[in-house]
């Protein structure tokens, strides 16, 4: 009950309105002001002005009974919350239109450094959600867990969302695909973090490394930046499709393995991540 006054004051209640109407919510029948003081906390002397404020909100009703006493019912959770969302969504729509018209073509890009797991995913969120067109996504499957509810939601919103996962995405998000080739070990070791990216709208993204309890990372807007992220997620996705179709050829297999050109690329084992760990140091220190 605690958590629900809490979450109720989120969305514009007091105090007093909130534990009112949870109490009523909990009776499952009428309440008269005596009641609904004792059993919510509510003072007497203030309960009668808190449930007239409810019932100015529509959030509750009087009734009254054959002796003309009156009493409140809730409005029922699932039409409270309901106004809430409707509420919400004309708000954020009205804040949507006011801003286009504000907008005037950007004089700078932003650029700035995440620090923290929280952060870095928070952000990356963030470009999932303002995504209307596609989506791509590098990421590893502890990440992955966090980002499937807001990239589920792109796609049910007809958003084109790219998934390539260092291991198993689980259930398919999208166009989903898994890093077969090189295992995540063989990844981890050659980059030395788990490297992330998420790009949105080819207009801004998120590019990570997580090791440990290290985590560094930059978002952007910045139209270059974007497009390589966006190209090396494509590319990567791009590769992985053309391992898959020659898996059983040996002789690529070998060459994958041996070819001096590719193990001269794989051979800075952790050298990337050092160099993303240093920068990450070089701004805290400003």
């Amino acid at each position: 009950m605690e958590q629900l006054v809490v979450q109720l004051q989120a969305v514009g209640f007091s105090a007093y309105e909130a534990k009112a109407y949870t109490a009523l919510v909990e009776a499952g029948r009428p309440l008269n002001g005596y009641e609904v003081a004792k059993r919510s906390g509510v003072p007497r002397s203030t309960v009668y002005e808190v449930l007239g404020k409810l019932a100015a909100r529509r959030a509750a009703y009087e009734v009254a009974d054959e002796s003309d006493s009156v009493s409140y019912v809730p409005l029922s959770p699932a039409m409270l919350t309901s106004r809430f969302r409707s509420n919400m969504d004309h708000v954020v729509n009205s804040l949507e239109s006011g801003f286009d018209l504000l907008s005037t073509p950007a004089q700078a890009r932003l650029t700035h450094a995440i620090s923290g797991r929280p952060d870095l995913l928070d952000r990356c969120q963030d470009v999932i959600r303002a995504a209307r067109t596609d989506i791509f996504v590098s990421v590893w499957p502890e990440e992955l867990d966090v980002l499937r509810t807001d990239l589920r939601r792109a796609t049910d919103q007809g958003v084109d969302v790219s998934v390539l996962c260092f291991g198993d995405p689980g259930e398919p998000i999208g166009y989903s695909y898994q890093h077969e080739f090189s295992s995540p070990d063989q990844v981890l070791d050659n980059v030395g973090c788990r490297l992330m990216v998420v790009a949105g709208d080819r207009e801004r993204a998120v590019i990570g490394g997580l090791d440990g309890s290290d985590t560094w990372g930059t978002y952007t807007d910045d139209a270059a930046v974007v497009a390589v992220s966006v190209e090396y997620v494509r590319h990567d996705i791009a590769m992985q499709l053309l391992m898959r179709r020659t898996s059983g050829d040996e002789s690529i297999q070998e060459y994958w393995r041996t070819a001096k050109e590719l193990m001269r690329l794989r051979s800075d084992h952790g050298e990337p991540a050092e160099r993303l760990r240093q920068m990450a140091k070089a701004r805290g220190r400003r």
